[in-house]
């Protein structure tokens, strides 16, 4: 579904990718790992068409990201933002209803918090949480709130943005679960960007590793303890001897 062919993308005189092939087969979960600066999240840009890449190509179903109608092509995306990324003024329906207030896929406010409250209701939290405000809740409620809010629209591909940092260990291993079903649920594709490698276990059909600009492995999660590449020995370990060079 989702297809990257030597693609670059340099920023000045950083180079940070230098050359990324990849797929995403339709249906599937992968997961991106690798070292902070390795340009996982520019990565996630380039396929939402938000940065072009200097040269390669990033399709989706064949089309080309950086064309065509920019509303549809979005529509067909969700995304959980790292930080929840909750507008504070807006109540918790209204953060989940957001798109559906809006654009093409706009509904009747009756409606969409209709939706919202399903939505909410599919992440663990019940309708009495509708009307309070973000900062009313807990850190794990609201990257709930962020997961009710990327599904809203019912999307064809799900970005997953470094979706358990700041949890604990349990509400990690509560949202790690809730993306699993989900995804499986809907039968969306899903990208997820995460340093957690309980997550990249728990969420993840396939693996890719960047570095270097480079994806440097990609293959089942159950292969990714076996292979003998000591990039990828060295990160999920985090071992500080290795080839990745660390700061000292």
């Amino acid at each position: 579904m989702i297809e990257l062919s030597d693609v670059h993308k340099s920023f000045g005189s950083n180079a940070v990718l230098r050359g990324v092939d990849l797929t995403i087969a339709k249906g599937t979960s992968m997961v991106i790992i690798g070292g902070s600066g390795t340009g996982k999240s520019v990565l996630l840009k380039g396929i939402l068409g938000l940065v072009k890449p200097d040269r390669g190509t990033i399709t989706l179903d064949g089309q080309d990201v950086t064309r065509g109608d920019r509303d549809a092509f979005l529509a067909r995306f969700g995304m959980l933002f790292q930080g929840a990324a909750l507008f504070d003024s807006l109540r918790i329906w209204e953060n989940v209803a957001f798109r559906l207030l809006r654009g093409s896929l706009a509904r009747p406010k009756a409606e969409a918090r209709e939706i919202a409250i399903e939505k909410l209701r599919r992440v663990g939290l019940g309708p009495q949480v509708a009307d309070l405000f973000p900062a009313e809740l807990s850190g794990g409620m609201q990257k709930r709130v962020g997961l009710a809010r990327a599904i809203a629209a019912n999307p064809e591909v799900i970005f997953f943005d470094e979706p358990t940092t700041g949890l604990d260990p349990i509400m990690s291993g509560v949202i790690n679960d809730l993306i699993r079903e989900i995804v499986t649920e809907m039968g969306a594709t899903a990208m997820t960007i995460t340093h957690d490698m309980t997550s990249v276990r728990a969420i993840a059909d396939n693996v890719a590793m960047l570095h270097g600009g480079k994806v440097r492995w990609t293959g089942p999660v159950s292969e990714l303890d076996e292979t003998p590449d000591p990039y990828v020995q060295q990160f999920i370990h985090g071992r500080a001897e290795g080839p990745i060079e660390s700061l000292r």
